[in-house]
């Protein structure tokens, strides 16, 4: 079973494995939320206490909370729930699942686990090491993090740091083809409208002179 970590104060995260199945016996028959003292996988993880927050079996079926079973069972989903995605569903559609019940067992394969009380510091995923902060996407929080307003160029900014790093493309950014194409939707919108609305105009005159 592999064992995914995070550590919420930093932001850090370590994929352990466990093979050991004595080892794992202490996360058996624990629900999700459940917190686990885990002393037993080694002297490192001393003091720690870990809480489960999910995982998925070895077929790729998520765990769900509020199902009381090990096993895996069927339910009507709608979108946007874990277990169900949602793609080219309708509004208040729902569908048939399956789900991993929120007792962990021997099936799972993956179990996600989150640091509640820390012990010994762990390489990698306790301490005060370099925060691995992705950078800002969204335009409105790049304006608001450098003090720009919206007259500046956000992608000359990004240009620069380009050169150095990888970064990422900018979100929500208005443009004047941005401008353009909503004006060309607009106007098309509008011509259906008038053209629906005249057509609709002679189809009443259609029906009276047959009248």
């Amino acid at each position: 079973m592999k064992l995914n970590i995070a550590n919420p104060h930093n932001g850090f995260q370590k994929l352990i494995e466990v093979e050991n199945e004595n080892d794992l016996r202490i996360f058996y028959d624990k629900t999700i939320s459940s917190e686990v003292e885990v002393s037993s996988l080694g002297s490192q993880w001393q003091g720690y206490i870990l809480k489960i927050t999910g995982g998925q079996d070895k077929q790729g079926f998520p765990m769900k909370q509020g199902v009381l079973t090990n096993g895996r069972i069927k339910l009507l989903l709608k979108r946007g729930t874990v277990g169900c995605r949602g793609f080219n569903m309708k509004n208040g559609e729902r569908t048939r699942k399956s789900v991993r019940g929120c007792l962990v067992s021997p099936e799972i394969s993956v179990l996600n686990l989150v640091i509640t009380r820390e012990g010994e510091e762990i390489i990698g995923l306790t301490g005060q090491g370099e925060k691995r902060t992705l950078h800002l996407k969204r335009s409105s929080k790049i304006r608001k993090k450098f003090g720009l307003t919206k007259e500046d160029d956000l992608r000359k900014l990004i240009l620069k740091e380009k050169q150095t790093k990888k970064i990422p493309k900018i979100q929500r950014l208005i443009t004047p083809i941005n401008l353009q194409r909503k004006r060309a939707k607009t106007l098309l919108r509008k011509k259906h409208f008038q053209k629906t609305k005249s057509q609709l105009v002679d189809y009443g005159k259609i029906l009276t002179e047959k009248n």
